[in-house]
């Protein structure tokens, strides 16, 4: 039997490839139903995958590239795809590149899973919360009608990360591992936002409003520079928004590292700074600053706020000044936000202590497998692709496992007959 802890994307694809092998396969959630973040992914429109060049895709996975490339070389965005369209869920792609289901909702499409597994004969089993092992080796669960242990011949653990832990993913697997001698990398925010320490008076005011068209410009201790366009959100203590999460790493690490980090901001991403300073230079007259900088440079709302939080009063005098500030507000972030509101969590089990199956080498018969692992990517397709990647992967070593297990109890049963 195999054992799928985890109810996910990751655990939900290492119990088909199991099932689709003819083994017996058990996956328990401690959860009242499977797939809760998956279902929250698909909420404003559920972006599966991305339909880039591959190498640009490979490239969002950073540092983890190498260790990611060899997992979607065998399920990739193209095979995504073919998948969700094996269920009945037709894909486009969008403007941006991006690749979602036709109906653009999560729930069409793992309804349509859960049902195959189901005929396939997974068994599910939920609220069914992991507690480690016992003594002699078994899976240990707490459920409603007290702890229960299971005997598996393998098993694959697709528990997520820390982030959004009400859906399920609240990383309480970290101190079971790290009793068993597994390093584990800390766990931390990813594709998440960031504190800035508004004035009351800009919070109350521009709270929830987005600034559009933007870009932000950020180099880090290393001279590495960044530069993305795009929106963002004003929130009650900083900045969120996909614009945000697109640099959300290095800013990150920048925090971590040196206690600092200071995004430039162009509020004027389509303007040359030499038009700014001919419009800005126009005379004003008896009309207010604000009127001005609306009817000559189209600034006004939020972006005109974010002007007056980190300017002083007599920038708005000097055309050239204000135009530079324009093109390049500096404005410093304090810390990132709590691991539990990111999109998606960084640090895990590193690869290094994992075989090409995504095994534990320490641990043989034990798989982990979406983001329970140590690797991030940007929001864009890129997390769900990689976690369908990686627990495809777990799921085919666990088949392996136990198909030799039963060789061997086969062999052994012979040999006491004989």
């Amino acid at each position: 039997m195999i054992a799928i802890i985890g109810g996910g994307p990751a655990g939900l694809m290492a119990a088909e490839v199991a099932s689709a092998a003819g083994l017996s396969v058990h996956l328990y959630d401690a959860m009242p139903s499977v797939g809760r973040k998956f279902l929250l992914a698909g909420k404003g429109g559920l972006n599966l995958t991305h339909s880039e060049p591959y190498s640009d895709f490979l490239d969002r996975y950073g540092s983890r590239r190498k260790q990611i490339a060899p997992l979607l070389d065998a399920f990739g965005p193209d095979d995504l795809r073919a998948w969700a369209g094996g269920l009945g869920v037709e894909t486009f792609i969008g403007t941006s590149g991006r690749v979602f289901p036709t109906e653009m909702k999560a729930a069409p499409l793992l309804r349509a899973w859960l049902r195959r597994l189901r005929d396939a004969g997974v068994i599910f089993h939920i609220r069914h919360r992991w507690l480690g092992w016992g003594d002699d080796g078994s899976l240990l669960f707490t459920t409603r009608n007290g702890e229960i242990r299971v005997q598996a011949a393998a098993t694959v653990l697709a528990l997520g990360g820390g982030s959004w832990p009400k859906l399920g993913s609240d990383g309480g697997w970290v101190p079971l591992l790290a009793e068993r001698g597994i390093g584990i990398a800390p766990l931390r925010p990813a594709n998440c936002g960031f504190d800035v320490g508004w004035s009351e008076h800009f919070r109350s005011r521009y709270e929830g409003q987005p600034v559009k068209p933007a870009a932000i410009h950020f180099t880090d201790a290393t001279g590495c520079d960044y530069a993305q366009q795009g929106e963002f959100i004003i929130t009650a203590t900083g900045v969120e928004g996909s614009l945000i999460y697109a640099l959300s790493a290095p800013l990150r690490d920048a925090l971590e590292a040196t206690g600092r980090a200071v995004i430039r901001l162009d509020l004027a991403p389509d303007w040359t700074s030499e038009r700014l300073i001919n419009r800005l230079s126009q005379p004003r007259g008896k009309r207010s600053m604000a009127t001005h900088l609306k009817r000559t440079v189209n600034l006004d709302g939020v972006k005109t706020g974010l002007l007056w939080e980190f300017l002083a009063r007599k920038t708005f005098e000097e055309p050239e000044q204000l135009a530079a500030a324009i093109k390049s507000l500096p404005i410093p972030l304090l810390a990132p936000r709590p691991l539990a509101e990111a999109i998606s969590t960084a640090g895990g089990i590193p690869f290094e202590a994992l075989d090409e199956h995504l095994m534990l080498r320490a641990w043989p018969g034990l798989f982990a497998a979406g983001e329970m692992l140590d690797w991030e990517a940007p929001t864009g397709g890129y997390l769900l692709t990689a976690s369908f990647a990686t627990g495809r992967a777990a799921g085919l070593g666990a088949v392996e496992i136990a198909i030799q297990q039963e060789s061997v109890v086969a062999q052994v049963a012979e040999r006491g007959i004989v």
